[in-house]
C-alpha cells in the first residue's frame, strides 16, 4: 500500500483493523477455546455460522471507513485492471482459498468434526504448499510444526488453569456476585449490556486475547444468560470485544506489530485508528442489541 501512494499510518490502520474481522469469521480457533471455557455445551458449527454474519458487517463498515478517510486524504483510485487479470489472479489464489472451504465446509455439512476437517485442512495446506505453489521448505516446515506443538501445548495449559479457575467461581459464586453488582448499578438490561462491553474492551486492552476467553467465559456467560442473551450471541461479542482490543493501547498486539511493519511510531497509528475503530464498535453495538444479527444463520442450521 505504501508503494502505491497511501501513507503509513493509513495503511497500517487498514491492516490492523481488518485483522480484528478475522476472529469471528470462521474457521476461528478462538471460537473453539470459547466453547471449551464454556463447558462443552455450545455447538462449534452453530457458533462458526454465527460469525458469518458479524463478520461480513465488519468488513463492510471498515470498507465504508477506508473510503472515507481515502477521500478525505485525496488518495487517486485505482484503474480497473481487467477481467482477465481478475480471472487469472482468483485461479491462483483458488488452490488456497479452497482450505478455508474443506474446514469450514466439512463441519458445516456434518461429514467431519471441527478436528476432522482441521486434520483434512492441515493436510490439504501442506500438499498444496509443495506442490500447487512449490514453497514448502523443509526448515520451513519443521519450525511450523515446533511452533504449533508449542502453541497448543501452551493452550493446553491455559485450558487446564481454566477448569481450576471455572470451578473456583462457581464454588464462590462469583458470577451471581458480578450479576448483583451490575443490578446494584442499573436494572436495565441495555445499560448492563452496555457496562460488559466496557469491561471486556477494557480487559481486552491489556491482557492476551486465548487467556481471556478462558477466564472471562466462566465469569460473564452466565451473568449474559441471565439476562437473556444467548450464548451463542454472547460468544460473538466477546469474540469482538477482545478483537477490538488486539487494535488498542496500552497492549494492542497487532497495533504494536502493525506500526513496527509499517515503520511508524504508534502514536501515529493510534492518532489516526479511530475512524476504523468507530466503524467496528458499531457493529459491535449492532450484534449486542439486535440478536439476529448473530442468531438469525444458526436459526436455518438447526
Amino acid at each position: 500500500m505504501k508503494e502505491k501512494g497511501y501513507d503509513a499510518d493509513y495503511a497500517v490502520n487498514v491492516t490492523v483493523t481488518s485483522s480484528v474481522a478475522g476472529v469471528v469469521i470462521p474457521p476461528s480457533h478462538n471460537m473453539i477455546l470459547y466453547t471449551v471455557a464454556a463447558g462443552g455445551g455450545i455447538s462449534v458449527t452453530q457458533l462458526f455460522i454465527a460469525g458469518i454474519v458479524p463478520g461480513i458487517l465488519m468488513c463492510l463498515a471498515l470498507a465504508v471507513a477506508a473510503y472515507v478517510v481515502a477521500v478525505k486524504r485525496g488518495y487517486a483510485g485505482e484503474e480497473f485492471p481487467g477481467w482477465h487479470a481478475l480471472i487469472i489472479s482468483f485461479a491462483a489464489a483458488l488452490p488456497g482459498l479452497l482450505t478455508a472451504v474443506i474446514i469450514v465446509g466439512g463441519v458445516l455439512s456434518g461429514i467431519l468434526t471441527v478436528t476432522e476437517s482441521g486434520a483434512f485442512g492441515a493436510i490439504y495446506a501442506i500438499v498444496v504448499t509443495g506442490l500447487v505453489y512449490r514453497e514448502l521448505r523443509w526448515e520451513s516446515f519443521k519450525q511450523a510444526v515446533y511452533q504449533s506443538v508449542r502453541t497448543t501445548s501452551l493452550v493446553m495449559i491455559l485450558v487446564g488453569c481454566a477448569s481450576a479457575f471455572s470451578y473456583l467461581l462457581a464454588l464462590y459464586s462469583v458470577p451471581e456476585l458480578l450479576s448483583e453488582a451490575l443490578l446494584a448499578i442499573s436494572d436495565n438490561p441495555y445499560v448492563i449490556l452496555l457496562m460488559l462491553n466496557l469491561l471486556l474492551l477494557g480487559l481486552g486492552m491489556i491482557m492476551d486475547m486465548a487467556a481471556l476467553i478462558l477466564i472471562c467465559t466462566p465469569i460473564f456467560l452466565p451473568v449474559a444468560t441471565q439476562f437473556g442473551m444467548d450464548p451463542i450471541q454472547f460468544g460473538i461479542i466477546l469474540m469482538i470485544n477482545l478483537g477490538l482490543g488486539l487494535c488498542t493501547p496500552p497492549v494492542g498486539s497487532c497495533l504494536f506489530v502493525g506500526s513496527v511493519i509499517g515503520k511508524i511510531k504508534i502514536e501515529q497509528a493510534v492518532r489516526t485508528i479511530w475512524p476504523f475503530y468507530l466503524a467496528l464498535f458499531a457493529v459491535l453495538m449492532l450484534v449486542t442489541y439486535v440478536p439476529a444479527v448473530s442468531l438469525m444463520l444458526p436459526s436455518f442450521f438447526e
